[in-house]
């Protein structure tokens, strides 16, 4: 027994000290990898890759005491057709490690797969002298294919961008096989998540990043001297938003309907006579023949035509963010010019699986000259709400974080996750959540108020201001305070997917103005909030009347969640509300479907702030209570013993509900008569819509829900006597309307 016990004392000391052996070796290896610089190959194949994968170069430059950048370029970068644009990486002031000619000539896709293969047996002896840690590649070039198949062979960790989407082309095969070989994936949105998911790839080496070309595009393309540059490539006479910006690339999987395509186009714009800087297309098969198009028709001569190989891409931006319509099938349209708000035709089927912004119009079968001509009239000159679809602006700084936790010393080979997973949750490199959320802005008679609000109706931070008089003052103001709560969300871990407006008036939803102000916000009449506002943030923008936000926050958050058929009513200083109906908000056909304050209840009553007699309004808000308890007091009927009025102090309706509930038989009439109104214009919404819901929502709510009752039971027909009555329990309708406009909308869209 004691030599058991003594065997046994023995084997514990020899377990603990492999055990310390062990974790010392582990801290060791850690300290080691924290000290050693990460050594990342970033390989750029062309002009369209680089404006991505730069942004991405500058921010590993940028820290050279963590990172270790090798470029290699290849590709059409080093072909004069296609405007050497290694230049442009060398102005940049990178160092090229390699040049690799891997083009071969040809216009058919034979030349395609040549080129790869010379790619491949290239490659193997740049990546073997560079031994790169990782190697950066993007998107779905053959190039990149190329790349992706020599790094994964030599056991090269890969980090993909811009996985997972769909364009609906011979892309989404290359792309996708490009995914299968990477180790780690940064995309653009949370689609792109979800197909990536969806075939196998481990979620949690997945990083939803945005668009690297995002974070200089929303930064920069308001640049001062735009001018100067539309002038230098289009001519002195071209203005802003006059001219087109036109990029066609051949569509390998289809030349021959691609060049038709092309051919059709160039004949819209030439019918069209607008300015147009048309750019060469990509190197694919194909394109050799519509450059012969292009000069057959003489369009490098033409006087309406510059037709240019490469346009340095932060003056290319400028030209699309300020152009009058942009018109192609460039990645560009469906992407970046979506966050500048310009008009965009795609054409034919390369980028029609692609998420895209309200600002493009898809012509697929593009088979006439006259439907291109058409699409061209539809959406010259127009302006459309910024979108965030493919980025924030902070897509590089989650890269870098991403490639900096990479941990070599875990085993390459890739995991893949079966069965694919049906709820992705993503997460940034902290595996943090970011919460989705709205900035909601309520412009009141007397307060302006801006509040970020979560998707679960939270309100993480409000601010308060008093509403400036002036147009150009309350304009500046929500601006100002956006742009603060937009900062402020970053630390609140809250990622911002648009803006919703609650203001009073009349408004047209679907463009964003307000028609028609009320009197207590002046200077607000056929006033555009959408433009300037998403212009100013880049966020898409919606806007809509007080009382239809206060019936969206019900929808969402209150008592109308999962009614498919309700009324709310806001009583407050003045009456407005918001009819639901089959669960969507209705407008009318000039938008003041839900002016409920303006229903008639008597012939002869108070006059009304629109002009009329009797309607609601004028017996039951807030102002008309008001009104009535001035009266009565310049009567001495209001005061009761105990009550007094202060000389600076303006008699209003709580002066009047006061009185009447200590009491006051004159005050007491006055509530009832207001109730009553209400009551018969309610009955007469019973009658005409027939919900199944009414909530009284505002801060005389709770004063008018029993004689409303009262008068239902009264007058309504028998079949909507039973329809419930309920006073709200959200305590910021406004806000939580704003917001819900931006959550539902900004989250539901499908393409």
């Amino acid at each position: 027994l004691c030599l058991l016990k003594a065997l046994y004392r023995s084997q514990c000391r020899e377990l603990y000290f492999l055990r310390m052996q062990r974790a010392e070796e582990k801290m060791e290896r850690l300290e080691n990898r924290m000290k050693r610089r990460l050594r990342v190959c970033v390989a750029t194949c062309n002009r369209a890759d680089y404006s991505k994968l730069a942004p991405i170069m500058f921010g590993l430059k940028a820290q050279p005491e963590l990172f270790e950048l090798e470029v290699v370029v290849l590709g059409s970068h080093l072909i004069d057709d296609y405007g050497n644009t290694f230049r442009m990486i060398e102005q940049d002031e990178f160092d090229i490690g390699s040049k690799l000619h891997t083009i071969v000539r040809g216009e058919d896709e034979a030349a395609m797969v040549e080129s790869v293969g010379l790619a491949l047996v290239k490659l193997p002896d740049v990546l073997q002298r560079l031994a790169p840690d990782v190697l950066v590649v993007h998107g779905d070039r053959f190039d990149a294919l190329a790349l992706a198949t020599a790094a994964a062979l030599m056991n090269i960790r890969i980090l993909h961008l811009e996985g997972g989407e769909v364009s609906g082309t011979i892309d989404d095969s290359i792309r996708h096989a490009i995914s299968k070989l990477a180790h780690y994936h940064a995309v653009c949105t949370r689609s792109a998540e979800s197909h990536l998911i969806a075939m196998c790839e481990d979620h949690s080496r997945i990083l939803l990043a945005g668009c690297p070309s995002y974070d200089k595009l929303l930064s920069a393309h308001q640049r001062d001297d735009y001018t100067d540059i539309i002038k230098t490539w289009l001519g002195d006479d071209v203005k802003e938003q006059d001219y087109i910006v036109a990029l066609q690339h051949p569509v390998t999987t289809d030349i021959k309907n691609s060049i038709k395509i092309y051919e059709l186009m160039l004949d819209a714009l030439i019918s069209f006579k607008k300015r147009t800087l048309i750019l060469f297309p990509n190197i694919d098969a194909g394109s050799k023949e519509m450059v012969r198009v292009m000069r057959k028709k003489g369009i490098e001569q033409h006087p309406n035509f510059r037709a240019v190989k490469h346009v340095p891409f932060d003056q290319f931006f400028q030209l699309v963010a300020h152009a009058g319509c942009m018109v192609g099938n460039s990645s560009c349209g469906v992407r970046e010019a979506g966050a500048f708000g310009t008009p965009v035709i795609n054409l034919g089927t390369r980028q029609t699986g692609r998420e895209t912004g309200e600002n493009v119009l898809h012509v697929r079968d593009a088979d006439t000259q006259n439907k291109i001509y058409h699409a061209l009239e539809l959406q010259f000159g127009k302006r459309y709400p910024c979108s965030k679809i493919y980025g924030d602006g902070n897509a590089v700084p989650r890269i870098l974080k991403f490639l900096q936790s990479i941990d070599l010393s875990e085993p390459l080979q890739k995991k893949f996750c079966f069965p694919a997973v049906r709820e992705n949750i993503s997460q940034d490199i902290d595996h943090i959540l970011e919460t989705q959320s709205a900035l909601a802005v309520d412009l009141g008679g007397t307060n302006l108020r801006v509040a970020i609000i979560s998707m679960k109706g939270k309100v993480m931070r409000k601010y308060t201001q008093p509403n400036p008089k002036t147009y150009e003052e309350r304009i500046e103001l929500i601006l100002t305070m956006c742009k603060q709560a937009i900062a402020d969300a970053v630390h609140l871990n809250c990622r911002i997917l648009g803006v919703g407006v609650s203001t009073g008036g009349r408004v047209n939803p679907q463009e964003g103005i307000v028609l028609d102000s009320t009197k207590l916000i002046k200077e607000w009449s056929s006033v555009d909030l959408r433009a300037p506002v998403s212009r100013a943030l880049h966020l898409p923008v919606w806007v809509d009347n007080d009382g239809n936000c206060a019936a969206l926050a019900e929808k969402k958050f209150g008592h109308g969640s999962g009614v498919e058929n309700f009324v709310t009513i806001i009583t407050g200083t003045g009456i407005g509300g918001g009819i639901i109906q089959h669960g969507e908000l209705i407008h009318g056909s000039t938008f003041c479907a839900a002016e409920l304050g303006h229903i008639m209840v008597s012939l002869e009553g108070p006059e009304c702030s629109c002009g009329s007699h009797g309607c609601i309004e004028a017996f039951s808000s807030g102002l008309a209570l008001q009104r009535e308890a001035k009266r009565l007091h310049d009567e001495d009927l209001l005061l009761l013993d105990g009550m007094s009025v202060n000389n600076k102090e303006q008699v209003n309706a709580v002066h009047l509900i006061n009185a009447a509930r200590l009491g006051n038989r004159k005050a007491e009439g006055v509530l009832h008569t207001a109730g009553t109104a209400l009551g018969v214009g309610i009955v007469n919404i019973l009658h005409t819509v027939n919900p199944s819901l009414v909530i009284l929502s505002g801060v005389l709510a709770q004063h008018y829900v029993t004689p409303v009752q009262q008068v239902i039971s009264q007058r309504a027909l028998s079949s909507t006597r039973d329809i419930k009555v309920v006073t709200s329990d959200l305590e910021e309708p406004a806000l939580l309307g704003a917001a819900s406009m931006v959550l539902d909308y900004a989250t539901r869209r499908t393409y």
